[in-house]
Formats: C-alpha cells, sequence, structure tokens
C-alpha cells in the first residue's frame, strides 16, 4: 500500500483511462478537447473563473506543463526572472530555499527570508525585508506545504504584507502539495503551482500553474530563457502545443479531476482533514510527535519524529507490512518518517492500516 507524499495511489478508473488508445496530440483534434476540459476543471479546484464577469481579479488562465512538478517552480522563476531581478524568497523548509537556487541560477538576486525547517515562516523578518530602505522587490516566493515536515504555511498572512509593502512585486507560490486537498487562495497569487502526483492521485508527470495578468505582461517583457521551463508558450496554444504533449499524463489527470469533482471539493477537504487528525492520533497514541506543532500540520501530510530511526522502519514497513511511507529529505531523512493522507490515500481505513503496521514495527 503506497501511503507516501507523493507519488500517491492511483485509484483504478485513472489506470483504466491511462490503458486506452494512445492519442496523437500533435494531429487528433480529441486531445485539444480534454486539455481544454482538463484547464477547465483545474480553474474549479484552484478556484478561479478564466471569464471572471463579475472583475473580481480573480481571472487566471491555467496552463499544464509536460513534466514532474519541479518544473514548475522552475518555469515560474525563468518565466519571470532575468538578470538584475530582486527576489524575496520566504522560507522555512527545504523548497523554499530551493526557490533561492533557482533564482540565483537564472541570473536574478535572491534573498532568503529564512526559518528554521520546525518554525513558522519568518513573517517578521518579512516585513523588515520589504521596509529596507533599498527594498525594490520584484517577486516573492513561498510554499504553501512545506511536505519534508508536513508543514502548512500561512501564506494569507504573508500575502497581507506583501500586498500593503510592495504591491508592484508579483508572487509565485507552490501549492503542489496542497492542491486539491486544501483550498488555496489563488486568487491572491501571481502565479500558483500544482502538479498532477500528490492531491490529484495521477501519476507523476504534469506540472500545473493558474497565471494571473500581471505575471503574463511581466514573462512577455522578458527574454525567454528556454523553451521547456517557460509558461510564455502555453498562453495560447490555440494553434498547436510548443512541444509534443504527455497524452496518457493529461488523460490520466482529466480522469482523476473528475472522480475528484464529481466527490464534491468541500467533501474532498473534510476527507483530508478526517484522515490527518486521526493519524495524528493514532501517532499520539504510539508516542510519536508530529514536527510542526498541530496546528500548523498540513491536512495532506504527516511527518513523525523518529530521531535515527526513519530508514530502517520504512524498511521493514515495505519488507514486512507492504506498506510504503516516506522519509524525511535533506538534514531530517533519518530523523523524519512521513504518512502521505492525500488524493485517494486521504481515507481514514487506509490510515488506519498504515498506522497499524507502524505500530507493528516500532
Amino acid at each position: 500500500m503506497l501511503m507516501t507524499p507523493g507519488p500517491t495511489a492511483v485509484p483504478e478508473p485513472v489506470r483504466e483511462t491511462m490503458s486506452r488508445e494512445l492519442i496523437n496530440p500533435d494531429v487528433d483534434p480529441r486531445f485539444r478537447e480534454i486539455y481544454d476540459r482538463l484547464t477547465e476543471r483545474l480553474a474549479t479546484v484552484y478556484g478561479v473563473d478564466a471569464a471572471d464577469a463579475a472583475g473580481s481579479g480573480a481571472s487566471r488562465d491555467v496552463v499544464v506543463l509536460g513534466g514532474e512538478g519541479i518544473l514548475g517552480l522552475e518555469a515560474a522563476v525563468a518565466s519571470l526572472v532575468e538578470p538584475g531581478t530582486e527576489v524575496l524568497c520566504l522560507s522555512n523548509g527545504l523548497y523554499g530555499e530551493g526557490f533561492a537556487d533557482f533564482v540565483g541560477s537564472y541570473g536574478g538576486d535572491p534573498t532568503l527570508v529564512a526559518a528554521e525547517h520546525d518554525e513558522p515562516l519568518p513573517l517578521d523578518a518579512l516585513d523588515d525585508a520589504l521596509a529596507a530602505d533599498d527594498a525594490d522587490v520584484d517577486l516573492v516566493t513561498m510554499v504553501h506545504c512545506e511536505t519534508p515536515t508536513g508543514t502548512l504555511n500561512d501564506v494569507e498572512a504573508a500575502l497581507d504584507r506583501i500586498e500593503a509593502a510592495a504591491p508592484r512585486a508579483l508572487t509565485v507560490v507552490d501549492a503542489v502539495s496542497s492542491l486539491g486537498g486544501v483550498e488555496v487562495p489563488t486568487d491572491r497569487i501571481d502565479v500558483c503551482l500544482g502538479a498532477s502526483q500528490k492531491c490529484f492521485s495521477a501519476p507523476p508527470g504534469l506540472a500545473t500553474a493558474a497565471v494571473s495578468d500581471r505575471a503574463w505582461a511581466a514573462m512577455e517583457a522578458r527574454d525567454p530563457h528556454s523553451l521547456y521551463a517557460n509558461f510564455l508558450p502555453f498562453r495560447d496554444v490555440s494553434d498547436g502545443f510548443p512541444y509534443t504533449h504527455l497524452t496518457t499524463e493529461v488523460v490520466a489527470l482529466d480522469a482523476a479531476l473528475g472522480l475528484l469533482l464529481e466527490e464534491g471539493l468541500d467533501a474532498v477537504r473534510e476527507r483530508h482533514a478526517a484522515a490527518a487528525a486521526r493519524c495524528r492520533e493514532r501517532g499520539a497514541e504510539l508516542g510519536l510527535a508530529p514536527v510542526p506543532n498541530p496546528e500548523r500540520s498540513s491536512p495532506t501530510v504527516t511527518a513523525f519524529e523518529v530521531p535515527g530511526r526513519a530508514e530502517a522502519l520504512r524498511e521493514r514497513l515495505r519488507e514486512e507490512h507492504d506498506v510504503v511511507l516516506a522519509t524525511g529529505l535533506g538534514e531530517g531523512s533519518e530523523d523524519v518518517l512521513r504518512v502521505g493522507h492525500m488524493g485517494h490515500n486521504a481515507r481514514v481505513d487506509r490510515v488506519e492500516e498504515a498506522m497499524d503496521a507502524l505500530a507493528a514495527v516500532l
């Protein structure tokens, strides 16, 4: 049983859809119809309306790139950063820090505004960075759910500060591990990133984004660094895609989103919350503490502290119980064991099975 925080288990109806005859995305008009339906379904999940008839500012174009979720993070930077671009990278984890690496690699000037990985986002430090005399911030990056620690960040509090102090600055938010299981304030984010293999329970291979008009304008004002790590060629695909799209993954994600929307977003989020609560209850019974405090733990993943034992426990779970969990990443790889209760796996019965196995090997 796969209970990792991505890739997640792919339900049978999605696997059946993937087994059908391949569609050539370059010549078969059916593919364009599927892609259009997919972006419409994604817009519903993101909570944006491309029509935006009310003029609320929530209008976003939704695009789907062929590549694993990390492509979205790099493409956001590659599309918006050039030499001299001033970027604040707000971070309390591995992926937040990774944004700064991307910014530097594309010639931008990153300022890492960081907290320890078990702490909240450093909002006071963000205030100081925004208020600095020499601050001329073009872009701010952050992560909604830091998967390595199971932390759900208060991005709205950060967005409040950015909008007040630097309204010109664009915002990029990695919502890869939260989108679909947690409500995301996409209407306040210029580039909101997602991926197929997390809460959507489709195979890895697609990066998604909801992009604001002002982000598109900034992309158009820059010389592109890349074709592949670039959102701009996907803004208008009426004359075809910039490269041969990943047909089977597109069909699979469309089917997975169909299941999600059939269930209903409110029901899906409630299911994630219930699975997370039960996972932490069982963990407490076993004497395991989550890495962040429960108020900051994500409904999509729980990271338990198991100092020095993570890899050994993971191996025993896989070999003795056919349950696959994940260890931590980076410096915490031996000290953290992660249970992914996201997407298809966000079900109390699956959590119970995984935690029964964990109890047996502790």
